[in-house]
C-alpha cells in the first residue's frame, strides 16, 4: 500500500486578521473625524457581517432547504428574526402614531400588483442560481468566494436597471392596493394576527422537517 499523501500544514492567517483589526480601528477612528455617524455604521456592518458569517443565517437556504433536504432549522430562524424585528418596528411606529407625528417606513408599504409578482418569481430564481441572497453573497464576497464576486456585480448591475425603470413599473401600480395591517385592523389586532400568521408558519416549517427528516433540530 503506498503511504497516504500528508497534507501540508496550513500557514497561520492570524497575522492577517491583527493586520485586518488594526487597519478597521485606523479607518473607523478616521471616520468618526469626519462623521461619527459613518464609523457608527461601519462598526454596526461589521458586527452583522460576523454574525451572518458565524450564523450562516442566508434567506435563499431558507426558502430552498425545506424543498431540498427538508431542512428547515434557516426558514424557522427568518420567522424568529421578523418577529423580533415585528415587535420593535411596532413600538417605534405606534409611538410615532401617538405622537401625531410621520410614521416611519411607510413609503416602504408598496403596492401589491404586477410587479411585486414578477420582482419576486424573479428575485427568487435569481437568488437560487447565484447560491444567496443579498446578505449571503456580501458574506460569501468576504469570505474570498470568486463566484458570489460575479453575483455581486450582476447584482448591482440590475438594481440600477431597475432604478432606471422604476417610473415604468410605477404606472403598473396606479390602480394596485397598498395594505398596511394597522390601517385595517387597527394596532393591536394588526400586531396579533402578524404574529399568530408567523407562528403558524413556524409551526408548519417545525413539522414539515420532521416528516421529512424525522427529526427536529
Amino acid at each position: 500500500m503506498t503511504e497516504k499523501t500528508k497534507r501540508k500544514p496550513k500557514s497561520s492567517q492570524l497575522p492577517f486578521a491583527l493586520a485586518l483589526v488594526i487597519a478597521l480601528v485606523v479607518f473607523g477612528n478616521w471616520l468618526f473625524g469626519i462623521n461619527p455617524t459613518l464609523a457608527i455604521a461601519l462598526a454596526f456592518g461589521i458586527a452583522f457581517g460576523y454574525v451572518l458569517q458565524r450564523s450562516r443565517f442566508c434567506f435563499t437556504a431558507a426558502f430552498r432547504d425545506p424543498w431540498l433536504t427538508g431542512s428547515t432549522s434557516l426558514a424557522r430562524a427568518v420567522v424568529v428574526a421578523i418577529a423580533l424585528a415585528t415587535v420593535g418596528f411596532t413600538l417605534i411606529k405606534y409611538k410615532a402614531f401617538l405622537g401625531e407625528q410621520t410614521i416611519p417606513g411607510m413609503h416602504s408599504v408598496g403596492a401589491i400588483g404586477i410587479p411585486l409578482v414578477l420582482g419576486g418569481i424573479m428575485f427568487g430564481v435569481g437568488m437560487v442560481i447565484a447560491g444567496g441572497c443579498a446578505s449571503g453573497t456580501l458574506m460569501r464576497v468576504g469570505e474570498g468566494f470568486q463566484m458570489q464576486i460575479i453575483s455581486l456585480f450582476f447584482f448591482m448591475v440590475g438594481s440600477l436597471w431597475g432604478v432606471h425603470d422604476l417610473p415604468f413599473w410605477n404606472t403598473l401600480n396606479t390602480n394596485a392596493p397598498k395594505i398596511f395591517l394597522p390601517d385595517v385592523f387597527g394596532w393591536g389586532l394588526a400586531f396579533v394576527i402578524q404574529m399568530l400568521a408567523l407562528f403558524a408558519v413556524y409551526l408548519i416549517a417545525y413539522y414539515w422537517q420532521k416528516k421529512r427528516m424525522g427529526e427536529v433540530e
